[in-house]
C-alpha cells in the first residue's frame, strides 16, 4: 500500500505544498489512491493488514477534502506552518464585516416572510456566494505573497467560514421550505 500515514495530505498527493491546487492532478490521484488503499482490496488479508488498508483509506478521504476545500485547505496550511487557529479564540474587528454579517444574518431570518421566499433565499444565497468567493481570491492573494501575514490569513479564514455557516443554514431552510411545500 503506498498511502503513507506520516506524510503531510500534499505529500500523500503528490502536490507543492501551496494554496494553488490542481484539480485534475488531485482527483487523479484521489483516484488512484483509493484504487490501492481500499479496504475492499485486502478482504482476504490479515487482520492487521486489513486495519492498516482501513486507515490509510481515511487518511486519503481526509487529505482530499482538506485540499479540494479552500476553507480547509487554507486552515491546513496555517497548522503546517506552525500557526493555532482556533475558531472560539479567533475574532474579527472589521466593523463592515460585522455590519454585513447582521445585514445577512437579518435578510435570512426575513425570508420565510418574503412574498416570494424561494427568490429571497436565493438573494441571500447569491450573496453569500459572492461573498465567499471574493474571500477565497483574498486567500489566494494572501498565500501567494513573498511573505504570509498569518493573522490577516487567519482573519480571511474567519470571514469564510462564517459565510460557511450561514450558507448551510441557508440550505437548512431551503430544505425546510421545499418540505412545506408537500
Amino acid at each position: 500500500m503506498s498511502a503513507e500515514l506520516s506524510s503531510t495530505h500534499f505529500e500523500l498527493f503528490g502536490l507543492p505544498q501551496s494554496f494553488s491546487v490542481d484539480r485534475a492532478q488531485l482527483d487523479s490521484r484521489y483516484r488512484e489512491l483509493q484504487r490501492t488503499t481500499h479496504p475492499d482490496r485486502f478482504v482476504n488479508a490479515g487482520d492487521q493488514e486489513r486495519r492498516l488498508s482501513m486507515q490509510q483509506a481515511a487518511r486519503v478521504n481526509e487529505g482530499y477534502q482538506v485540499l479540494k476545500d479552500p476553507l480547509l485547505r487554507g486552515r491546513y496550511l496555517l497548522e503546517l506552518a506552525g500557526y493555532p487557529f482556533s475558531d472560539a479564540q479567533h475574532t474579527t474587528s472589521d466593523a463592515a464585516f460585522l455590519m454585513e454579517q447582521m445585514e445577512l444574518r437579518e435578510a435570512l431570518g426575513e425570508v420565510r416572510a418574503a412574498a416570494d421566499p424561494f427568490t429571497a433565499l436565493a438573494a441571500v444565497m447569491d450573496r453569500v456566494t459572492a461573498d465567499y468567493n471574493s474571500l477565497t481570491k483574498e486567500l489566494q492573494q494572501q498565500f501567494d505573497s513573498a511573505v504570509t501575514d498569518q493573522e490577516s490569513v487567519a482573519d480571511t479564514l474567519m470571514k469564510m467560514q462564517f459565510f460557511r455557516r450561514l450558507e448551510e443554514e441557508a440550505q437548512e431552510l431551503e430544505a425546510a421550505l421545499e418540505d412545506e411545500l408537500d
